[in-house]
């Protein structure tokens, strides 16, 4: 069963009016009421009673299920100066999710049972929404012994990662597979062959060429997440791929699919909307691991999210102190914070053009990691938690001009006016941000 955690907050009392209710994976568009009772959704009708509860008047708005990230850095232990649990989870639930990921390459890293359990300790007093830890697969995170994935899932680890670095022996990887299988977790993996990587500080193509910068090829990480594949489907392991970019690993995910192998993947904001032509801005804030790719490598990325062989988009939220990233390109962490961005920047650049629908999106940012990762999926029917968000898609704002809830502000799109904006967010239950 997947565990997450939370602070004890009280259940809502609420009826939403005036809403377009639109729920794509049970089949609901239309203007109807909502009715909260104590924190699960009470009735689904064209009239509620108010029934002395709270009236949010949501005239205009879209009443959606709220957001699922399957991939955030919290950088709790170790560096909250960048970014705590609380911090993380109230930025989270300004961008309208009720659930969240942590990955695990903290300081330490969250490879023992103690650590992990500590965490969950913090975020039973601190995290505004329910918060789930991934633990890694290989102690330290540096490739060479497995962690004891079994008291690891006891504790509470929702998944196995080593996000951050490659399990580079192929060996391992096998056995982390094997060991997984046991614990009935899948293992999220970064897919990257450090000896063609190493030293990029940016796709290898026409625009690093240009610059001067040392490249990453995308084939750096398709041959990985091919090698990956094979191995799962070998042992009849589950996979997910974290943070894809390239349109060969696309390619590979799909071959592997409609082959019967047990795998997932995911695309970020910024890998949809960016190219790596971004990078002639000399902006650190564009620099992220993997790099941002050509043109053909977004469109393959958007046809995948489209067609659900990608089904999941997830910010890989990871905040960065300012004085490390005001610093050359080349000098510069890799990484940028995503979570109170992540929908209104995938509405203004990918909805609003006609390019992606707005059903599809709010699947892949909800149910979809919802399902990859075994959570309860966010619904708007009866006797379900309330796990919803309030959309004003009519909203233009400005990122940057109010301050961010996440510690830090190394955002890819400082300065940008964008349309779509979170009204309201509640979590298991409760309203979390409005």
């Amino acid at each position: 069963m997947t565990m997450l955690w939370q602070r004890e907050l009280p259940g809502a009392d609420l009826v939403i009016r005036g809403a377009r209710v639109l729920d794509p994976t049970e089949g609901i568009d239309a203007t109807l009421e909502v009715r909260i009772d104590g924190g699960v959704i009470a009735q689904v009708a064209e009239k509620v009673d108010a029934n002395e509860h709270r009236v949010i008047d949501a005239k205009g708005l879209v009443l959606a299920p709220a957001f699922v990230d399957p991939h955030v850095h919290l950088r709790t232990p170790g560096r909250e100066d960048e970014e705590t649990i609380a911090s993380g989870t109230a930025a989270a639930a300004a961008g309208g999710y009720c659930a969240i990921l942590a990955m695990p390459n903290t300081d330490p890293v969250v490879d023992s049972s103690a650590t992990l359990g500590a965490l969950v300790e913090t975020a039973r007093r601190e995290a505004e929404i329910p918060t789930g830890f991934l633990a890694a697969i290989t102690r330290g995170q540096r490739g060479e012994e497995l962690t004891e994935m079994g008291e690891l899932a006891e504790t509470g680890a929702v998944a196995f990662s080593d996000d951050g670095v490659p399990v580079a022996s192929a060996g391992l990887m096998r056995r982390a597979l094997q060991y997984a299988s046991i614990t009935d977790r899948p293992l999220a993996l970064h897919c990257e062959e450090p000896t063609l990587s190493r030293g990029g500080h940016v796709h290898e193509g026409r625009v690093a060429a240009e610059l001067g910068f040392a490249g990453y090829p995308s084939i750096g990480e398709s041959v990985a997440v091919e090698r990956d594949l094979s191995l799962a489907s070998f042992e009849g392991g589950r996979i997910h791929v974290l943070h894809l970019s390239a349109a060969e690993s696309v390619d590979a995910l799909r071959r592997a699919r409609d082959a019967g192998v047990l795998a997932s993947g995911e695309a970020t904001p910024h890998h949809l909307v960016l190219t790596d032509d971004a990078v002639r801005s000399l902006d650190p804030n564009v620099k992220m691991n993997p790099p941002l790719r050509a043109e053909r490598d977004r469109l393959a990325l958007l046809e995948a999210v489209r067609d659900g062989t990608i089904e999941a988009i997830a910010t890989d939220h990871a905040p960065h102190a300012a004085h490390e990233k005001d610093v050359p390109f080349e000098a510069a962490p890799f990484g940028v914070t995503g979570l109170e961005t992540a929908f209104a920047s995938l509405y203004v650049h990918l909805v609003k053009p006609g390019l992606l629908s707005l059903e599809t999106l709010l699947e892949r940012m909800s149910a979809g990691p919802a399902r990859i990762f075994g959570l309860e999926r966010p619904r708007i029917v009866a006797g379900a938690q309330a796990n919803l968000v309030l959309l004003d898609l009519e909203r233009e704002w400005t990122v940057g001009e109010q301050p961010f809830r996440s510690r830090s502000g190394n955002s890819w799109l400082l300065g940008a006016k964008l349309q779509g904006a979170v009204q309201m967010t509640l979590a298991a239950g409760s309203v979390v941000h409005e």
